[in-house]
């Protein structure tokens, strides 16, 4: 089952969220955190997969401030140029904020523990989830920017998985080594980095897709997932 819900900000603001609901019971929650394309069909898509599994996923429109309801491709350099436009222009601490919104959201459903997955920018937003708000687990895909939180990694303390694409044209290796040193200390987080990927290797669809490498991490996030939401 599918839809739309209406989050309540603390400061009583709202936004909407596409909602995706299991069959039977929830595992747990799942916040999906959109790349810099809005809640678009792969975004909704991987909800209703993550949904099959069995979690209540809520995918927030996190770029609400600058124009709600922002539903792009990356097909064309129009598109492309209009992503990095809301990206520059996206607030993240306010859009951190969105997200504890929603994971507060979502346990007032009482679907259990409630975990992150991101993408890209929302694979940099997973990993500020796992600094900076309640999310009992997070998972990172690609994500961009890291290098900068390396000095907050004490702060993990909830379950953390991250997959990091080697080749990743936004992600220096200087800068993903860091990373990685950074995480080793954490008992908390695990990172894997795909060989000879790029960017985005998990979008269906995407220039950069590869099935298998989207299906071990796909499976690598399944199974962290059901361990770390587990009652």
């Amino acid at each position: 089952m599918a839809g739309t819900v209406t989050i309540t900000t603390a400061a009583g603001e709202s936004f909407t969220a596409y909602e995706a609901k299991p069959d039977g019971a929830p595992k747990g929650g799942l916040v999906l955190i959109q790349e810099i394309f809005g809640v678009n069909q792969v975004m909704r898509d991987l909800a209703e997969g993550f949904a099959a599994q069995g979690y209540h996923v809520l995918a927030p429109d996190l770029f609400w401030r600058q124009e709600p309801g922002v539903d792009i491709t990356d097909k064309t350099e129009a598109e492309w140029q209009k992503a990095f436009a809301l990206l520059n222009g996206f607030d993240q601490d306010k859009g951190v904020a969105d997200i504890q919104a929603t994971i507060s959201h979502l346990r007032g459903l009482g679907v259990g523990k409630v975990g992150t997955v991101g993408y890209c920018l929302g694979g940099r937003l997973a990993l500020l989830t796992a600094l900076r708000t309640d999310a009992d687990a997070a998972v990172s895909y690609y994500g961009i920017m890291l290098a900068p939180l390396v000095p907050e990694f004490e702060k993990i303390s909830a379950p953390l998985l991250m997959h990091i694409a080697e080749l990743d044209k936004y992600v220096p290796p200087a800068d993903r080594e860091a990373v990685l040193a950074a995480l080793a200390s954490r008992p908390a987080a695990s990172a894997y980095v795909y060989d000879g990927q790029e960017h985005a290797f998990a979008r269906v669809g995407g220039q950069h897709y590869n099935a298998d490498a989207a299906t071990l991490a796909n499976g690598r996030t399944e199974a962290f997932l059901a361990k770390a939401l587990a009652a």
